[in-house]
């Protein structure tokens, strides 16, 4: 399905005004082959919301090797919890192989997790994306006001799809943390036992760590990195549209 810039536009305005429910209602109308991407954090919410009106959700999550235990393990629950298949999508074996024989474990230390999350996180993603033609984020404007702050509700990705374009839906794009969490407790959602521990963003274990009081949630991710380096490149678009 190839859609024009006016058309992309327009549909972003209209459900600009919806609630999340009726976000992911209108993607799943739109689109037959579409998927929820899963991070094991609060994307929980669009399971929950999905499953409402759509018991056949495809759901994916990106295992990159290097995630908590407890991620791991809230995953599993996730997936008996809700009866849902949950694919988890793993790095080429010869790619990492190479990786981490040449560079070792902790090299995103010395200079920057780009490329550990190009063949962790991107390359994974972008070959599962070839499998749909549009996809369903856990993105929020209030994540990161550097990079975040003027993502739109339904967007084209700058990734391939199965027939070459591909779409994005952002449903939680206008709620704030406090609207996530909200609905968390209000529908007793099950969620990552780390966010107890002071876990906001939850990602990598060695990149990810506890933030401080009055600390922005994305200033627990990749910490060693200054401001402009809060994002892993699966939301290219978000950069690249500010440029």
């Amino acid at each position: 399905m190839l859609i024009t810039e006016d058309e992309i536009q327009k549909f972003d305005q209209e459900l600009n005004t919806l609630q999340p429910k009726q976000i992911i209602k209108a993607a799943f109308e739109k689109f037959e082959n579409i998927a929820i991407s899963f991070s094991g954090a609060e994307d929980v919410v669009l399971i929950d919301l999905a499953l409402k009106f759509n018991k056949n959700v495809s759901v994916f999550c990106l295992d990159t090797g290097r995630l908590h235990p407890e991620t791991y393990e809230f995953i599993e629950s996730i997936r008996k919890h809700y009866s849902i298949e949950i694919h988890l999508v793993s790095p080429n074996t010869d790619e990492l192989e190479s990786f981490v024989r040449n560079k070792g474990l902790f090299s995103f230390y010395e200079d920057g997790h780009q490329q550990c999350c190009g063949i962790r996180k991107i390359n994974p993603l972008k070959r599962k994306l070839k499998e749909f033609d549009a996809w369903v984020t856990g993105q929020r404007k209030d994540q990161s006001p550097g990079t975040r702050n003027d993502i739109p509700v339904f967007q084209k990705d700058n990734f391939e799809g199965l027939s070459g374009a591909l779409y994005k839906f952002n449903p939680l794009a206008n709620w704030s943390s406090e609207d996530v969490w909200n609905y968390i407790k209000m529908f007793d959602v099950p969620y990552n036992p780390l966010h107890t521990r002071g876990f906001t963003s939850i990602g990598c274990q060695p990149c990810t760590r506890p933030i401080l009081p009055n600390q922005h949630e994305r200033e627990g991710r990749w910490w060693w990195e200054n401001e402009d380096g809060k994002e892993c490149g699966l939301h290219a678009a978000n950069l690249i549209a500010r440029k």
